[in-house]
């Protein structure tokens, strides 16, 4: 039976590998890859002689002729499960059409530990991976606004301040969001806050990022700004106390900034 497995790697620290990954890695023919030289690293640190060819986007058409010549085919991302934002669905598309065997092992991912720890709601969240960069952009950006689930986004460092300011732009600026990057390295950060303070934070990023933004808030969960301000104003508090009281309260800033300093000068 041929077959071809999709084996997770590390997203950063080298010990985060299964034992199974390992032993897939020494036995098969052949480990396909997206970058030799990453993937290499790998290997070597595990003592794995296993032969190395590159298969990333540009190079796809070396997976016929893979395929063809061997029959026990291991397939590894530059970093976490394979097949996600990365040709490894494409690989595996090919190889079910020859009749292989395909299996994928649990691993490493890195939008799954970001979203754990953003501290947004994990119940129901819809993976977006890349976000389109020409004309589909804004209306999926449109599409995403109104989604009632916390949304996963990949972004790489160079693109990062123009998706902060495209999202800020579509869902204003106090829109709860997570950024992590550099998981499970020596840098790990994650942070936590809304859009407007996100895009002032990184405006010189490093590292490969993962964008954790909070679902839309559901009209009967919307508190009602003028009752509220209404009910605090007539127990005495104003402006910046009136605000923050607001706030607290889960009304967005701006709203709260604008009921209270109207109140105010009432």
């Amino acid at each position: 039976m041929r077959k071809l497995v999709l084996v997770p790697t590390p997203i950063g620290h080298l010990a985060d590998v299964t034992l199974r990954a390992l032993e897939v890695l020494k036995e098969a023919e052949v480990v396909a890859c997206e970058d030799t030289r990453r993937t290499a690293k790998l290997l070597r640190h595990y003592g794995i002689a296993t032969p190395l060819v590159r298969v990333d986007q540009h190079t796809l058409d070396r997976a016929e002729r893979l395929l063809e010549e061997h029959a026990y085919v291991a397939y590894a991302s530059d970093a976490g499960t394979p097949g996600i934002s990365d040709p490894g669905a494409e690989l595996v598309a090919r190889a079910l059409a020859r009749g292989f065997r395909v299996e994928v092992l649990p691993g490493p991912t890195a939008f799954v530990p970001a979203l754990v720890a953003s501290g947004l709601p994990t119940a129901r969240f819809v993976f977006e991976g890349f976000l389109p960069t020409g004309r589909a952009r804004r209306p999926r950006l449109e599409a995403l606004r109104r989604e009632a689930r916390t949304v996963v986004l990949y972004e790489a460092p160079h693109r990062l301040e123009r998706t902060l300011s495209d999202l800020l732009a579509i869902y204003g600026p106090d829109h709860p969001v997570a950024l992590a990057r550099e998981l499970s390295k020596k840098h790990e950060e994650i942070w936590r806050g809304r859009l407007e303070e996100a895009l002032a934070r990184f405006r010189k990023p490093r590292g490969e990022f993962v964008i954790v933004l909070g679902p839309r808030e559901l009209p009967e969960d919307r508190p009602d700004a003028a009752a509220l301000a209404a009910e605090l104003a007539a127990e005495g508090l104003g402006g910046r106390a009136l605000a923050e009281a607001l706030e607290a309260r889960s009304v967005p800033r701006n709203e709260a900034r604008k009921w209270a300093y109207r109140k105010e000068k009432a």
